[in-house]
Parts: C-alpha cells; structure tokens; sequence
C-alpha cells in the first residue's frame, strides 16, 4: 500500500533589482521567516544568508532586494501516492 506524509511547506518569492528573475525557496516556517526579513532590514548587515529547506545557503544583498512574497502554507505529499 502507498503511503504519504504531509509535509508543510511556505513559498517565499524575492525580488532583485535589476534582476530579472527572483529568488524561489521554501521555507518551514512563513511567520519565522518574515520577522527575521524585517530584522535583517532594519538591522547593519548588508548581506543576507537564507537556508532553504534543503540545506542550500543563499547570500543576499540586503539593499538590492525589491520585494518579498510569501504565500500561504501548504501542504504538499512527500512519497508515492496512488
């Protein structure tokens, strides 16, 4: 029989300027993740670093980012399902 676990995941999407492509990742925890965004602006670093929930490091300059968009949690099926 298949079995599947739901795993919960938040799509964040960020904005580069001057880039025309964004920043794709997924994150566990959407709320997390904001409130460490706004401390990252508001604080003296110029580079941020993002773990994704796959383990990779994404530095970001923290005055080149035009947006940030996280959609809503969701579950997604991780296994083989039928």
């Amino acid at each position: 029989m298949p079995t599947t676990t739901p795993a919960k995941k938040t799509r964040v999407k960020i904005g580069i300027t001057y880039a025309p492509r964004e920043i794709d990742i997924d994150v566990t925890d959407g709320e997390a993740f904001m409130k460490e965004f706004e401390q990252v602006v508001n604080g003296p670093d110029r580079v941020w670093w993002i773990n994704d929930q796959e383990g990779h490091r994404h530095g970001i300059v923290v005055d080149k980012i035009a947006y940030v968009d996280v959609e809503p949690e969701r579950e997604r099926l991780v296994g083989f399902g039928s």
